[in-house]
């Protein structure tokens, strides 16, 4: 029983777990809902309901109209994925007793988690999409405008990750003291016990959801839970997933996130046939390639994606909070500009929604999919064993010239 307790509370989960069991329950969501995991369309709304609360007037911006505005963030079940996530990843930080306030070592991170967090923010929304519902669960609904996505988000990472390892983005190295003393072991833990107690609130919270009939709320609030604590136990984050590849040849997230999209490709597929459910399709357009490209460059800005933001600023790290806010705002100038600006008829308006499944049919539609994600797989593992082949090579030549 102790193992069992260490391994779900105590140990971090394995990439492949983690994301394989979010593939097959995002799969299982939509075949109870009609509609996907997703979070930055929730993000979007927040900051709706925010100019609303300070007298500004929404009613006429298009985007507000297309993300549907109305009610709010607790009578949504959009609005439950997001807070069940948000407590989900707590209970398991509290159930781990490993929630402490963290604060970054330099101040300028605040800003360029702010920063990150706006351009990932307008990012998401410009592509109708973040790394869930443009890619992990995109994919899966075999919409075109998910392919176009990922190939920008691993282009803006790619760049991302070049603009961290500048001198000018990484500032003076600061001066670490001498190692604490280490601290005397707590026996009152208090921690798991916060944690018990939320959950028997937020179990009651899903009970009346049901019982009183409010069915979609309670699946959003269940479904938001079981993501969270997935997000928190794999530490799910698409940034690390990236960043990992390009700078130092770590593809381990990289291939589970494929894995899990592979898995509830499948699974949706089967679903969609079954019971008739029509697939959700995004707009494809230039649209979905600039808002990829920026969604990619503001997470590795940011150190974080949406789903690791969540689970991080639960573990304690004030840095994160910035994060979130920057989303917020990205999300909401995106809807200001969507038709104040023009951004609508300038990169959306001549694209269109395109479905494999109308395409090619059920069989091309899950054959080409998996075709895809074989290929990204392959082109993964290329890349890792060439950063290690590079890097051996590197370090043979510093052991010849010595």
């Amino acid at each position: 029983m102790k193992t069992i307790i260490q391994t779900i509370f105590q140990r971090y989960w394995h990439p492949y777990t983690a994301l394989i069991l979010a593939g097959l329950l995002s799969a299982i969501y939509f075949g109870l809902t009609a509609t996907v995991w997703a979070v930055t369309g929730e993000f979007t709304r927040f900051g709706g309901h925010i100019l609303q609360f300070i007298g500004v007037d929404v009613s006429d911006w298009a985007y507000f109209q297309l993300v549907h505005l109305e009610g709010t963030t607790w009578s949504r079940p959009d609005g439950w994925i997001v807070w069940g996530m948000f407590i989900g990843a707590l209970i398991m930080v509290l159930y781990s007793n490993s929630f402490k306030i963290r604060l970054p070592q330099q101040k300028r991170r605040y800003v360029q988690g702010l920063v990150g967090g706006i351009i990932a923010g307008f990012g998401a929304r410009l592509a109708l999409g973040c790394n869930l519902a443009a890619f992990f669960t995109g994919v899966p609904q075999f919409s075109i405008h998910s392919w176009i996505f990922i190939v920008a988000t691993g282009i803006g990472t790619f760049f991302g990750a070049k603009v961290t390892k500048m001198r000018w983005w990484k500032g003076k190295p600061s001066l670490m003291r001498g190692a604490a003393a280490p601290s005397k072991v707590n026996k009152h833990v208090v921690q798991p016990y916060v944690g018990g107690v939320i959950t028997i609130a937020y179990a009651a919270l899903v009970i009346y959801f049901f019982a009183s009939g409010k069915t979609l709320l309670g699946f959003g609030a269940l479904f938001g839970l079981a993501f969270g604590i997935l997000i928190e136990r794999g530490q799910i984050c698409f940034t690390s997933a990236f960043r990992d590849l390009w700078l130092v040849g770590r593809s381990l997230m990289a291939k589970a996130i494929i894995a899990g999209m592979a898995i509830s490709s499948i699974l949706t597929i089967i679903v969609i046939v079954l019971y008739d459910i029509p697939p959700i399709t995004k707009i494809a357009a230039l649209s979905t390639f600039v808002g990829g490209v920026l969604f990619g460059l503001g997470i590795v800005m940011a150190s974080s994606c949406e789903t690791g933001m969540m689970y991080r600023l639960m573990e304690g790290q004030v840095l994160y909070l910035t994060v979130f806010i920057g989303n917020i705002v990205g999300a909401t100038f995106l809807a200001y500009a969507w038709d104040h600006l023009g951004i609508y008829n300038l990169l959306v308006k001549s694209g269109s929604p395109i479905n494999l499944l109308d395409s090619i049919g059920p069989i091309g539609a899950i054959a080409a999919t998996l075709a895809m994600l074989g290929t990204l797989y392959g082109l993964t593992v290329y890349w890792e064993k060439r950063y290690q082949r590079n890097m051996q090579m590197k370090r043979g030549a510093k052991t010849h010239a010595s």
